[in-house]
Parts: structure tokens; sequence; C-alpha cells
């Protein structure tokens, strides 16, 4: 048999086929590439560059990150978020390739060094001594979801941006003829005549009758009305409650207990003062100083004069210093003792160990009942995405929720409750949520339709599921259950009314000629001057704010009327107090730069726009469907 297996080896029929098998693995193993052959796989091209398909999902998922990051749990993205978000990440590497390929034409680059210098120089990359921070770097990368490479080309990105839009931006001023009828403008004051009618002067309305009452809650109903009302089941199922049913062994906690000694160990810290020198001589006569019991204080004028600085350092451990020297220098030092200078880049380094706290190992077992809540925790979690699977599947089998509950152990609640959280009788719903998952939780009950069937939504570490049963709309509260409110608000609008008229008859009588003092004092009330006064709502003194803009309209002479917070006021502009420009040369200076400013960012942005018109940009629309991660 084996004989004849040889022999058949060596025929032409048996290496086609060993050579058709071989292509076969070789296909199956770059699979990928073949059946992407001759298939766009780029976002976009800019001056013919790619931006492919990875590259613009991690700049979106950053920028979603970095909006989650400032929005906290106010940022619920939904799918225009995402889009809209994708888009504009998009846009800023679009803008990136083309500002790098009009650098590459002018031929500017930005030199390693330079590039160097610009991370040194960022204020957020410092530690507690002034110096670079490699630790607050590599935290900055990992919070950003970047690598350093990535991070490098970013820096050389912006020094290219300054220096082309520098280039821009040098031709730009402010010139005198927009400066100064600006500052005029910004500068102008006016005086005015103001009389106030406040609400709280106003005499008691007439009693209104029951059938005023009622007809005054019928014509304002969103006043009066209680909210929609929904019937809801919720199924819960989250890893706090599943972790009460997991068993964890000694033998698995040992386990864990090795896995992570790290998180139970306490590295030993020293409270550490620095300073630091550019001349080793200067530091050595620091040092003597320092040892002879020179105070703090002194130590810091000392160096100052020196040319150098001192800084307390704070408690770190030895991880926390990026210099492994002068880290080896402060953690030899006896507590109390002060190095001898230590040379690094940034010159030469003189510590000083205030004290120490040594190094501390929990034990096995004063952690134990802290390792155990902390695996079943995390087994929890991964029985929760394991039996939500089958809770969906059950779900789709048409399973109602009280069964799938009992069944798979989930936390289930029934509930009518409004949009707040809140039950008819105006009591808070007790919801099977942690307090951060509640607004999600009431937004999503709100969203769902009833008679769609229940499905599992995964929210935060929990999933849940929920059924509308019923919905009761909006509708008139009770009238009897309302009264004390209507007629509250039936007696200020009253009020309202009669201040509004004596308002508006005051305001009559001043533009058909009567002068403002006599027409006040008819009506029983007083004329207050006011001004001069800006343009500033903060520095209008007694003015209300509401009537701030009308009488920057007015002319001089002219009467206007506004409602403010107290009531409503009446005011006419007594003068104008023109300003002139020349007066205030510094003035006159500060306005053309904020007017030059303002033409530098345009002329950048610009330039910009015509970079990427020059860069012959082109989208693929459908690709950038799949930016989102949907």
């Amino acid at each position: 048999m084996l004989t004849a297996l040889r022999r058949l080896a060596g025929t032409w029929v048996a290496k086609i086929l060993f050579i058709l098998l071989v292509l076969s693995f070789a296909i199956w193993g770059i699979e990928d590439v073949v059946r992407n052959f001759g298939r766009e796989t780029a976002v976009a091209h800019v001056g013919g560059q790619p931006i492919e398909l990875p590259e613009a999902q991690a700049a979106a998922q950053r920028e979603m990150a970095r909006i989650a990051r400032q929005l906290g749990n106010r940022f619920e993205p939904d799918e225009n978020i995402r889009r809209a978000v994708a888009a504009s990440a998009l846009e800023q590497l679009i803008a990136e390739r083309a500002l790098r390929t009009e650098a590459r034409r002018l031929g500017i680059v930005a030199p390693a060094g330079t590039v160097r210098d610009a991370v040194f120089a960022i204020p957020g990359l410092r530690g507690p001594d002034g110096t670079f921070s490699r630790a607050m770097l590599d935290g900055l990368l990992r919070s950003n979801q970047i690598s350093e490479p990535q991070f490098l080309a970013m820096i050389g990105g912006d020094i290219l941006r300054q220096q082309l839009g520098g280039a821009v931006r040098s031709g730009a001023a402010g010139p005198d003829v927009l400066s100064a009828p600006l500052l005029a403008w910004a500068m102008e004051r006016r005086v005015a005549e103001v009389v106030q009618i406040p609400l709280a002067s106003m005499p008691e309305p007439e009693a209104p009758t029951e059938a005023q009452l009622r007809r005054y809650q019928e014509n304002n109903p969103q006043r009066f009305s209680a909210p929609e009302y929904r019937e809801a089941a919720i199924a819960v199922l989250s890893p706090g409650t599943m972790a009460a049913e997991i068993e964890v062994s000694d033998a698995d906690l040992q386990q864990a207990y090795e896995q992570r000694r790290a998180q139970f160990d306490t590295p030993e810290r020293r409270a550490l003062r620095q300073a630091v020198l550019p001349e080793e001589a200067a530091a050595k006569t620091l040092a003597e100083t320092w040892r002879g019991g020179a105070d703090f204080p002194a130590i810091e004028a000392a160096a100052a004069a020196a040319g150098g600085s001192a800084a307390d350092l704070g408690l770190l451990d030895r991880a926390a210093m990026p210099l492994p020297a002068i880290a080896e220098a402060a953690f030899a030092a006896a507590p109390g003792g002060i190095t001898e200078p230590v040379q690094s880049p940034f010159g030469w380094h003189v510590i000083q160990v205030e004290r120490v706290e040594p190094a501390v190992t929990r034990s096995f077992a004063e952690v134990r009942d802290e390792l155990r809540r902390e695996v079943a925790h995390d087994r929890a979690l991964d029985l929760a995405y394991e039996r939500a699977n089958r809770v969906e599947d059950a779900l789709a089998g048409g399973a109602g929720l009280a069964e799938i509950a009992s069944r798979f152990g989930l936390a289930l609640t029934t509930a009518t409750l409004d949009a707040e959280g809140r039950d008819p009788a105006n009591e808070a719903v007790a919801l099977p949520v942690p307090d951060a998952q509640k607004a999600a939780l009431l937004r999503a009950v709100f969203a769902a339709r009833q008679g769609d069937p229940p499905r599992m939504t995964e929210m935060g570490d929990a999933f849940v599921a929920i059924e509308i049963r019923g919905v009761t709309p909006p509708a008139l509260r009770p009238f009897e259950s309302v009264e004390t409110q209507v007629r509250t608000a039936y007696l200020a609008d009253a009020r309202r009314r009669a201040a509004e008229e004596r308002a508006a008859g005051l305001l009559a009588a001043i533009r058909g000629g009567r002068p403002i003092a006599e027409a006040a004092a008819e009506a029983g009330l007083t004329v207050q001057p006011i001004g001069p006064f800006g343009r500033d709502p903060a520095q209008a003194g007694a003015l209300p704010p509401e009537l701030l803009a009308p009488l920057f309209e007015a002319k001089p002479g002219d009467a206007t009327m506004a409602e403010t917070r107290a009531g409503f006021a009446v005011a006419r502009l007594a003068d104008v107090l023109r300003f002139d420009p020349a007066s205030d040369p510094l003035g006159l200076g500060r306005m053309r730069g904020e007017i030059e400013q303002s033409m530098l960012n345009e002329l950048e942005e610009q330039y910009a726009v015509a970079l990427r018109g020059r860069a012959d940009v082109r989208i693929n629309r459908q690709l950038l469907e799949q930016v989102t991660g949907r």
C-alpha cells in the first residue's frame, strides 16, 4: 500500500493536485485580501492619499469619548448624533491631510526636535516639580485612546498649522475706519427716566366665581392637567443581583489574590522636596546649606537666586518619578536626608526626604471578603451576558415578562408612573436600577410603544426589558383637586393684566405729548432717573435689564415699555452721551486688537476651506455610514 502511494505521489496528476491544495490554503489565508480586491476600502481620499475605515472609526470613537467625558450622564448618543460625530471626525482628518499636503508642496516640515520641545512645553504634561512627566503623557494617551506615534503626529500637525497659518495671518490688521466706530458704539452711554409698576402694588382683584375659575382651568390645560401616565412592567437582569447566586471557592479566591497581588500592595512612598539648579557647583552649595538646617523658604530663595527653582513634590512612590536617576537617589536617601546633586536633562537636582511611608501588603485574610465580592461580580458580568441572550430567545418565543423573571431570576417591577418617575399620588416610584440609570430608564419607558414585544436592552452593567401595558394620556385634573392652584393663578393673572393696562395707559400719555413726570404723578407713580448706563446688563445699575435693548434702539425723547420680573416698566430716553474714540487711545488699541483677532480667525478659516478645495477631496458615503460602528 505504501509503495503504491509513493508511486502515485511521483505522477503529474498528484503534483497538480498538490499545487492546487497549496493554492487553496494560500487563498484561504489571505481571504480578506482576495475578497476585497478591487473594492474601495478608504472612507475618503485627500490629495490622492486615503483615509482608511479603521482610522476614521478610531477618530470617531475618540471624539465620542471626548464628548461623553464633557457631558457625563447627560450624553445619550442616538443614531443621528453618532452620524454627526463621525462626519465631524472625518472632516478633522480631511483638514489635517489637506494641511500636510500643502506643507509637502511648500517643503515645510516639523523637525523631530521641534515636536519634542512642543511636547515638553505642554503645561498639562508637567509633574509637581514643573518638569515633563512621562507618566502624565501615558495617562493622556490612554484616556484619549491614541498611540504615541499618533500623538506626535498630531503635535507635528499643529506645528505645521502654526507655520502655515502664521503666514496667512501675518497680513491682517484692524483698520481705524472700523475700530473707531465700533469703540464709539460700544462705549456710548444713555440716560433714561423710568417708571416701574410692580405687580405687588396692584389692588386685590375681585374674587372670582367658581364658573370663572373652571373656565380659567379649561383655557390653561397645560397648567392644570395630569401628565401622561404609563403602566409598565420592567424586568432587570443585573450582575449585582446575580452575584448572590455565585459560589466562589477558597481556591478561586487564593488564585485571584495571586493574580491581583499588585492591587493589594502599596509601595513605599516618600514625601519629597526638590531644588533644581543649572550648575553643579551651585547645587552642591545649596545641598550644604540645606544640611545645615536651612528651612524650605530659604532654600526656595537660594534656588531662585542661583537661576533655578524649588518645589514640594508631595508624597510619591518610585514609579511616579519619571527620571530613574532622580528616583534612585531619592529612594536611597535616609529619612530626613539631603541627597548629593544628581544630574538630569533639566539640570542638577537636590532632594530632601521629609518622611517615609513604608510599603504595605494586605494579607489574603484581610482582603478575603473584598476579593470574594470582586470575583463574584466579575463572574456575574459574564453570566449576565450569557443569560441575557437566553432571555432574549425566550422573549422572541413569546414568553411573558413575569414568567421570564421567575425562570431567569430577573427583578420585576410593575408600576404606573409619569416621565418624572412619580405615580398618580405624586409619590416616587421605586425603580429596580441604580440612581445613575433612572433617567435613562424613564426615557426608555416613554420611548417604548404599547403593543411592542419587550426586548432586552443594555443599560450600564444591567439588561432591561420593558413592556407597556397601558397609556393614560394627559387630562385635566378634577377641578376640586386643583381649585386652590387655579385661584392663585387666576388672581396673579388679574394683577398682571391690571399692571399691564396701567403701564400701557402711561405709555400712551407720554407718546401723546405729556411729560413723563406729569403723567406718572397723575397715575400715582414715581419717575426714577437712571444713568448714564452702557450696553452691558451687568453695569446697568437700577435699570431693569428688559429695558436695555429697547432704550438703545430708541431715539432721544422716545418712550418704550417692557414686562419685567417684578411687573412692568415704562421708560423715556432722556439723553444719548456720544463717545469720542480719540479720547481713549488704549481703548481704541484694544478694539483694534479684537477686530484684528477676528479677521485673523476668519482668514485662517478661509485658508482651511481653500486647502480643502485644492486637495481634491472625495468621500465614500457608503463607507462613511460604517464609521459610526453601528
